[in-house]
């Protein structure tokens, strides 16, 4: 068992923070509350900076292994892969934490506690901060979320490996720009339907040590003060026992611009009463006038220490290294060839292929002379990594893996084509000032790869101080700048035209998916991405990704970005059809799915169970996600919804049967109140490799297969 589920290892711990905590003055108390906190030598307390970073890697602290950005994770639809890389990332940190204590540096970036994975519902997709997370399903940013934590947080029965946490708690996506001032208002279905489905899974499953509160409101009450969220449900309902951390500086908040409070006494105390023990920043050395005002009360502050320090204890942070699980971890396994190599895997499985008329794609090299890669993020290695990201010993950009995969074979020409957003390269140009260049590169190509996109600068975190620039919000789904003029030139050329999209969001490429030939969403691939989508284009794998977001046709047809209510939000309750559907992605081979069986066609407390055959039928070996979709078949009620998905990869005319057990709860919907009901009548279960509406249908030419079944009486849970 391991330790994050261990109940009699974490008590006996908690004995042992306490008896520490029952040591220290108020005051030394207080600062240990504070995420830098300091050391206490008296009593062998060594300082401790809670605040690291492990979206996607080891962070803001040097070099380590930068895998894709979490959306493109999440496109993996692969929970294994996922626990495999959070597993790495843990790695790298316990190698790097090791090399730092032995040199002495105990700063920001330089601990074990990561606050990650960000498992907030990617609901609307001009939200900045949608590629930190898995994407606008709670099933699957659920699976995936508990599989990183397991990951990061590692199977020894009786020492994290690392702690993670689970982040923005709870319904936070935006707008930035109103992040600390914003109420969001939802109803108790949304709430309990969409937006804290993976915060119970990633507590009640995983065994996750941590929760952030978001900076917003959420129906009146900050989240980090929130009595609701953090006592009512995280710790009352859903019995966690970890710590909860504020967001960084969002107890100002309170006061300053949620004005739910006078002032930062009255900020701090609300914060430690409803159970926020750890501040990012330095508002709780407040806490020391707030428990002499009576305000809170010293045993309060007591608690939230004793959970700091029952972490701590659990990371093994007092212990010596022989007692230690982890202490044969070294530097010398961060950035290693196994490290390159799983990055290089993430890569692979992340990308998703969009569009392929005719079957253009894989490219055959002994057919080209020469190629074109036109655009900003040919050569980008800011559009490889996304945001929280760490350094890189070597990024391969696209134009890279194109010129390291095709050598001297075929001519490769190259022009940047424009800004990413700016209207011209050169600060003394005309604008459009390489439009020649581009026109130049098209007529000496047999076939250009326009490489498009985004990067952090203009979709990430409202004044992340971690970025070279403040960004945030997109304004609409547009490809910024002179994009789309630079994508229309180069197909006016005549020329075939291969569009590879860096971004961590989805963008309205309505023209693109009318004329372009091929449609490659790349997402922030990682630093070794660009090897992966040159190896995709000519053959060497074939793509397996499927989309964790919608693509929509339009900003237009979206509710107001401040709207929380989920009605005509991602698949589930849109009503007109996608550009691209979420779960929809193509493949070089092809699948057939048949021989689906349920072990009754009556839904009881007992669930149900699925078997379904799936078969390589085409040329290519490949990776598949046979998704399961349940809709109710009744008035008021959501789209087909995800409720199983498994991945499997296979050889040319390879056969795998797979079995799915479907608790009762998959049929079960919440009611206006929040309570979760069966409801008696009828329901479909679809399974196939992609969502069962007509656009997924259209583009991918097969239907998922469909099985009727019914539940005869009324469960509540």
């Amino acid at each position: 068992m391991k330790v994050s589920k261990n109940r009699e290892k974490t008590e006996e711990y908690r004995k042992r923070a306490k008896e520490l905590v029952s040591r220290m003055t108020l005051e030394e108390k207080v600062f240990q509350m504070l995420h830098s906190a300091p050391a206490i030598e008296r009593l062998n307390v060594k300082a401790y900076n809670w605040w690291n970073e492990g979206l996607h890697g080891v962070a803001r602290a040097g070099v380590a292994t930068v895998f894709p950005q979490a959306i493109g994770l999440a496109a993996t639809f692969d929970e294994e892969l996922l626990e495999e890389i959070a597993d790495a990332v843990s790695t790298e940190a316990r190698g790097k934490f090791a090399m730092q204590q032995e040199f002495q540096d105990t700063d920001i970036y330089k601990g074990l506690t990561f606050w990650s994975p960000n498992v907030n519902i990617f609901r609307d997709p001009r939200w900045g901060r949608g590629h930190e997370t898995f994407g606008e399903d709670p099933y699957l940013t659920s699976r995936l979320g508990v599989r990183f934590i397991n990951g990061l947080q590692g199977e020894d029965e009786n020492f994290l490996k690392t702690a993670a946490c689970a982040k923005h708690f709870a319904v936070h996506s935006g707008p930035e720009s109103l992040r600390h001032e914003f109420n969001a208002t939802v109803s108790e279905k949304d709430m309990y339907e969409t937006y804290l489905p993976a915060f119970e899974a990633c507590v009640k499953e995983a065994g996750v040590e941590a929760v952030m509160g978001a900076y917003n409101r959420t129906n009146g009450e900050p989240c980090c003060g929130s009595e609701y969220l953090l006592k009512k449900i995280l710790r009352e309902k859903w019995g966690f026992e970890g710590h909860v951390v504020s967001d960084c500086w969002a107890i100002k908040d309170f006061h300053e611009n949620h004005r739910v409070t006078s002032g930062p006494v009255e900020s701090v105390a609300l914060a430690v009463r409803q159970g926020c023990d750890l501040n990012c920043g330095n508002m709780f050395v407040h806490l020391l006038q707030a428990v002499e005002k009576g305000l809170v009360s010293e045993e309060e502050i007591d608690q939230a220490v004793t959970r700091l320090f029952t972490t701590r204890i659990k990371l093994g942070l007092f212990e010596e290294k022989d007692k230690m699980p982890y202490a044969d971890i070294t530097y010398q396994q961060v950035d290693s060839a196994e490290m390159k190599a799983l990055n290089e895997k993430a890569a692979k499985e992340c990308l998703v292929l969009l569009k392929n008329e005719n079957h253009i794609l894989p490219l055959k090299k002994a057919d080209i002379k020469s190629i074109g890669v036109i655009g900003p993020n040919a050569d980008s290695r800011k559009a490889l990594v996304g945001n929280y990201e760490g350094t890189a010993s070597r990024y391969i950009t696209v134009l890279e893996g194109l010129q390291d995969y095709l050598k001297d074979e075929v001519r490769v020409y190259y022009s940047e084509g424009c800004h990413l957003y700016e209207d011209r390269k050169s600060k003394l140009g005309m604008a459009n000032d390489r439009l020649a260049e581009v026109k130049g590169v098209c007529r000496e190509s047999d076939v250009v790869i326009a490489c498009l996109g985004l990067d952090a600068d203009l979709e990430g975190e409202e004044g992340d101080t971690g970025n070279q620039f403040a960004s945030g919000d997109k304004p609409d789904l547009n490809l910024p700048g002179l994009q789309q003029e630079i994508l229309e030139t180069i197909y006016n050329s005549g020329k075939p035209v291969i569009l590879v999209l860096l971004s961590g969001s989805a963008l309205a490429v309505t023209w693109a998916d009318e004329h372009a030939a091929a449609v490659l969403q790349g997402w922030y691939p990682g630093a070794r991405g660009g090897k992966a989508i040159a190896e995709a284009i000519f053959g060497e794998y074939s793509p397996e990704g499927k989309l964790p977001v919608t693509f929509y046709k339009t900003s237009e047809e979206l509710p107001e970005f401040t709207d929380y209510a989920m009605n005509n939000r991602t698949y589930r309750y849109m009503k007109q059809e996608a550009l691209y559907p979420f779960g929809y992605g193509l493949s070089y081979t092809k699948f057939s799915i048949d021989a689906v069986v349920t072990d009754t066609l009556n839904i009881t407390d007992k669930g149900v169970k699925v078997s379904v055959n799936i078969t390589n039928t085409g040329e290519y070996y490949g990776g598949e996600t046979v998704q399961l979709y349940i809709k109710a078949e009744r008035a008021d009620t959501p789209n087909p919804q995800l409720k199983a998905f498994q991945k499997v990869h296979l050889n040319s005319g390879e056969k795998a049967e797979l079995q799915f057990e479907l608790a009762a709860e998959a049929f079960a919907l919440y009611d206006e109140k929040g309570v979760k009901r069966l409801e008696p009548g009828k329901y479909t279960v679809y399974i196939g490799t992609s969502q069962p509406d007509t656009r997924s249908i259209a583009l991918t030419g097969t239907s998922p297969k469909a099985v009727s079944l019914e539940a005869v009486k009324e469960i509540i849970w």
